[in-house]
């Protein structure tokens, strides 16, 4: 008998203060990516390593307060500057795969602001955790805006 998983595909669009380049560079540049995509600031980061571009990664491992390991393990399959950005991730616990996904993020410009759209495809071994991914990334996007409307304010992009 097989593992239950559970199969959920899902998209937020946000608009983006300033130009599909200025939203790039906020998922692009590892400085600017851990302004917002930081999340759980009582955690441990073990390690963090980046490198943006075609069959590159994306890694973060961390271990939280209870000593539990997490992973966000990342490998970039298509970049284009300003356009669009195709990754597949998976995340682990304690080394286990907890999920796995595939990831396309679109950027169009419309009247000097950017509309974002983020599509995920993913499956996750326990029903629940796709509830909590969706609600986390939002909110992930809702720090996304915050850091580029103080970047935006900061250079006078």
């Amino acid at each position: 008998m097989g593992i239950n998983v559970d199969h959920r595909s899902f998209v937020i669009e946000r608009e983006l203060p300033g130009s599909p380049a200025h939203a790039f560079r906020f998922w692009s540049d590892h400085q600017l990516k851990r302004r917002w995509n930081s999340c759980h600031p009582d955690w441990t980061v073990l390690e963090d390593r980046f490198d943006f571009r075609v069959d590159g990664y994306e890694t973060m491992i961390w271990r939280m307060p209870d000593g539990i390991e997490q992973a966000m393990l990342a490998h970039f399959l298509e970049v284009h500057p300003r356009q669009r950005i195709v990754y597949a991730y998976t995340m682990r616990t304690n080394g286990i795969p907890i999920s796995s996904s595939l990831v396309t993020v679109e950027f169009e410009g419309r009247n000097g602001k950017t509309t974002m759209t983020f599509t995920e495809q993913a499956v996750f071994a326990n029903a629940t955790d796709g509830d909590v991914r969706e609600s986390g990334t939002g909110a992930g996007f809702a720090r996304l805006q915050d850091a580029m409307m103080e970047i935006a304010e900061d250079t006078g992009l």
